[in-house]
């Protein structure tokens, strides 16, 4: 067993552990729902855990309805065929991630309303983050996996006309070593946070699920990412239309994601839903949006079943 003591650092921050033990905590201390969607479990957690697959709770009412879940199981799991996408999964990874998006089947309205989007704890987000945490929320391993990736699809280092924006940012963007652009903002909720990231430029402070606007110029960016952070959005569709927005015509959008979250912060859709399903809800996100060309889906997880899996789902705005 370990003692409380072990999960905080030694000015009283949280520590990577305390983010792994806390779905499992959560669970034994309040009635859950578990959602199974497929022999989907729950995986908002860390892969140490994962054997378990312990669902995160899900609150009485907040279940999304089966309307929802009738979309995405002609969708997500539907797709056949190979594309790109497919080919350039690593050695190792779920090629079904990729295919997830060939044929999304997405209905003729954005299938996720209030319902959907509603959270175990509905307590202000400004409350929550007031805090710093100064910890990394991926494993070393898939950390290397999302940089790895960034080095790959990110403009040629150097350019002073090249702009780059991390949304929902912290004090570590795992942006490559050394990368140098005109322009690299942040934006997120602990100033804390953003004044220690050493790659930004500029910085603002904002709650996307209170205000979802970015505070930028229209097209003003060539690459827009956000880290481990799209399944505490709760209005993901006005920030998907800001996100097109300040994207500079043919930039790249990037959302990577994990199966580890803050489970009492992440919404109800995403929490009740496994790793396909994910990549078909956040794939709906930029076809709702609009202006963005069809999204693709990419499994970059550095050592499958070892590590923390890593996930990215990305698309270029409309020329």
């Amino acid at each position: 067993r370990r003692s409380i003591g072990t999960l905080l650092t030694a000015d009283g921050q949280p520590t990577r552990d305390s983010e792994l033990m806390m779905s499992s905590i959560v669970n034994r201390a309040t009635t859950t729902i578990a959602v199974n969607v497929r022999a989907f479990t729950n995986r908002c957690t860390s892969t140490a855990t994962s054997s378990s697959s312990s669902s995160a709770p899900v609150k009485p009412g907040l279940k999304p309805s089966r309307r929802v879940f009738s979309f995405m199981a002609g969708g997500a799991f539907a797709a056949g065929g190979r594309s790109d996408a497919v080919a350039r999964q690593a050695a190792g990874a779920n090629p079904e991630i990729a295919k997830v998006l060939l044929d999304p089947k997405y209905p003729d309205v954005f299938p996720f309303g209030e319902q959907e989007m509603q959270r175990y704890d509905e307590s202000s987000d400004l409350i929550f983050y007031s805090q710093p945490r100064f910890v990394k929320h991926i494993d070393d391993d898939a950390i290397g996996a999302l940089t790895k990736y960034y080095a790959e699809v990110f403009p040629e280092s150097g350019k002073e006309d090249t702009a780059l924006l991390d949304v929902c940012s912290s004090w570590i963007s795992h942006y490559p070593e050394g990368y140098k652009a005109g322009r690299i903002s942040g934006l997120g909720m602990n100033e804390d946070e953003l004044k220690k990231n050493p790659i930004l430029n500029d910085y603002v402070v904002r709650d996307l699920n209170e205000d979802p606007t970015l505070p930028f110029e229209d097209n003003t960016f060539d690459v827009v990412t956000n880290a481990v952070s799209v399944d505490y959005l709760t209005r993901p569709l006005e920030m998907m239309k800001e996100v097109n927005r300040v994207l500079k015509p043919g930039g790249l959008a990037v959302m990577s994601f994990s199966n580890r979250c803050f489970p009492t912060k992440a919404v109800s859709i995403w929490t009740s839903t496994g790793d396909l399903d994910h990549i078909w809800i956040v794939g709906a996100y930029y076809h709702f949006a609009g202006g963005f060309e069809p999204p693709a889906a990419q499994d970059i997880s550095p050592k499958p079943g070892k590590s923390d899996p890593m996930y990215v789902v990305y698309a270029r705005k409309q020329a």
